[in-house]
């Protein structure tokens, strides 16, 4: 419902109607739609960053270069991928008018952006260039998901294979940070 028709949409009685059930079933499970727009945002956050990144860290062991490939990798992982960007739009547009949503897409943008910094410090980037190359990395990670569309699978895999040069590449001695 919040990714096909937006937030306004996201309420009990048309929930309740969509799902086949009462809206007494449905007052079982959430308090209120405020609690149930809340559970939305944890679930979210739990799923898309949480369990995400616990998933990257172990499947690589740590180890870096695979970490990162793996980051750059996620935009174009299937019609998961394709899902979870439809979600993360939806919720990015729900976050443009709630301050509530708006708190929680900044607190999984600051926790995947520090999960990348510490693959950059794991490659031997200095603190304040890992956040910004973190930083980058992100935005490229976001717009690559929204614009999945864009090019056949070998523009793809070309545009991953760019990046991940690009962000292991040290910068000149003497080129601003």
């Amino acid at each position: 419902m919040l990714v096909d028709q937006g937030i306004d949409h996201v309420r009990v009685d048309v929930l309740a109607t969509e799902l086949g059930v009462t809206r007494g079933s449905f007052y079982w499970h959430f308090r209120d739609r405020e609690d149930l727009l809340r559970r939305v945002l944890l679930a979210w956050r739990t799923r898309s960053t949480d369990a995400l990144t616990r998933r990257l860290e172990g499947a690589q062991q740590g180890e870096p270069r695979a970490q990162l490939r793996d980051v750059i990798s996620l935009p174009h992982r299937g019609r998961a991928a394709v899902r979870a960007a439809r979600i993360e739009l939806a919720i990015r547009a729900w976050a443009r008018r709630d301050a509530m949503a708006r708190e929680a897409v900044d607190e999984a943008d600051a926790s995947r952006i520090d999960y990348h910094r510490q693959i950059f410090e794991a490659l031997g980037f200095a603190p304040e260039e890992a956040k910004q190359r973190a930083f980058v990395l992100y935005s490229c990670e976001v717009a690559e998901s929204l614009l999945h569309g864009q090019g056949q699978r070998a523009e793809h895999r070309a545009r991953q294979d760019f990046l991940e040069a690009l962000m292991q590449t040290p910068l000149k001695p003497g080129q601003p940070p």
